[in-house]
């Protein structure tokens, strides 16, 4: 191969070489494309230094002017492949140059080629769908329970007819139509009546009759859950963030801290074309007549275990909460075959989930780029901390051992099979008992600041010795 040949990041060997040498006591050199609350973390970062020139933002504004036609922009100079360390790129920038870059031994880079078989919504409940079906196949019916945490889903136009003959099967019932790639809310209704979604009565069984009509665009329909926990009269749903740096082994961080997001308006089935009634995304619930944007529509993940514990008691909740680390690990599970792995990719998921009255969970979606902008100062310190130590589990600067279990807010939930608990420290353990259960503590108080003071001296003992 020439030295000038490009080949994708994912097929780079083990040998490949960075003229600026492999990171040792250098500054390390990063990108980021985003102007929020990772770009401060990674300015605030000890020893890391930004690379100088035109981010990504700056190339987006350039694109989105000459689509505009305007042609004075001046030229962009990119930085050449080898320059940076560590990239917090967006999709679309992955997209593009992903299949083209020279990845060297070290570089870091957020988002897998394909992540989208799991972010995607359609995709998302097709491939749990064949995770089920397999494991019932392998494993028998009752195995195949585990996977019920999803609603039931369809895709429109294409199992429009399939549909249909659910819809028959359950007449009255709210159901609920989500673009498969859009975010934030945007697009959502609920319906009763099939008149509403005549848009996509044309599906790939049937052409369409006038060709010069648009496809209409991919959307999925699910059974609304017409019984969600109330707190307060209203709607909410959890907000819960899990790393992935491997999908082969597969290995899985699970971030203590989170949020539950509110609706603004009290929960009623008599108004279902509200989307401030139904949608908890911030993004719609801002615009609310009544938003309060100092109190805001959010608790902490350890306000809401608090509570539940309190008004259930904490076996109940740590069953519910059980039953979201079972989410995490079948959902990775369905695109762990899929998805292309690259030791230079990591991903950050921003899990949806929301609790019925019977607190049981359900996956609501997956998102590849969670909000990283904060509303507020709480919100603002859980994000800092939660990408402060993300690039502490990362461990470019090579200060840990490799066989930690928590770091900061992070723990190993699983790393080619699940992970138990090995130390105190657990407030949401009873008696303070960490045998044979699970590395999982969302919800959980963890002083942080001290655990990673702990954890580094520890390690670099360990390493001395």
């Amino acid at each position: 191969m020439s030295k000038g040949t490009k080949v994708p990041g994912y097929m780079q060997g083990k040998g490949s070489r960075n003229p600026r040498g492999i990171i040792g006591d250098r500054e390390i050199r990063y990108k980021c494309s985003l102007q929020n609350t990772i770009l401060d973390v990674l300015r605030g970062r000890p020893g890391w230094q930004e690379v100088p020139g035109q981010n990504n933002v700056q190339q987006n504004v350039q694109t989105n002017a000459k689509q505009q036609g305007f042609q004075s922009i001046p030229p962009i100079t990119r930085n050449s492949d080898g320059d940076w360390d560590f990239y917090w790129c967006d999709r679309e920038w992955l997209a593009q140059n992903y299949d083209t870059m020279f990845l060297y031994e070290h570089q870091k880079i957020l988002h897998f080629r394909n992540h989208y078989e799991l972010t995607r919504k359609n995709l998302m409940v097709k491939n749990l769908k064949r995770l089920k079906k397999q494991t019932e196949r392998e494993q028998g019916k009752a195995e195949g329970l585990s996977f019920e945490f999803f609603p039931t889903t369809y895709e429109l136009p294409s199992e429009y007819h399939i549909f249909v003959e659910e819809f028959k099967k359950n007449p009255g019932i709210i159901w609920i139509m989500k673009p498969a790639a859009r975010a934030q809310g945007r697009g959502i209704f609920l319906f009763r009546r099939l008149k509403d979604i005549t848009d996509w009565k044309k599906g790939e069984y049937q052409p369409l009759s006038d060709p010069n009509r648009e496809v209409p665009e991919t959307y999925v329909v699910q059974r609304y859950i017409e019984n969600p926990y109330l707190i307060g009269g209203r709607k909410f749903d959890v907000r819960v963030y899990v790393l992935v740096v491997s999908y082969n082994p597969l290995k899985v961080w699970l971030y203590r801290s989170g949020f539950a997001r509110f609706s603004n308006t009290r929960f009623s089935l008599d108004s279902i074309e509200d989307t401030y009634v139904h949608l908890t995304n911030v993004a719609v619930q801002k615009n609310a007549p009544d938003y309060d944007p100092d109190k805001g529509c959010k608790w902490s993940t350890q306000q809401l275990r608090k509570y539940l514990a309190a008004k259930h008691g904490v076996e109940a909740v740590k069953k519910a909460f059980k039953g979201i680390d079972n989410i995490i690990i079948k959902s990775l599970q369905s695109v762990q075959k899929i998805i292309i792995n690259d030791k230079h990719c990591f991903e950050m998921y921003g899990y949806d989930v929301l609790f019925d009255s019977d607190l049981k969970p359900w996956l609501i979606e997956i998102n590849a780029s969670p909000s990283l902008t904060a509303s507020g100062k709480e919100d603002y310190d859980l994000k800092f901390g939660l990408l402060n130590d993300l690039l502490n589990v990362l461990d470019l600067e090579n200060r840990l051992t490799g066989k930690e279990k928590r770091i900061g807010g992070w723990d190993l939930l699983w790393e080619d099979g699940p992970i138990l608990a090995d130390d105190g420290n657990m407030e949401c353990t009873p008696n303070g008992t960490t045998a044979s259960i699970p590395n999982s503590f969302l919800g959980c108080h963890n002083d942080r600041k001290r655990q990673l003071r702990e954890l580094y001296t520890a390690a670099q003992s360990i390493k001395k010795s």
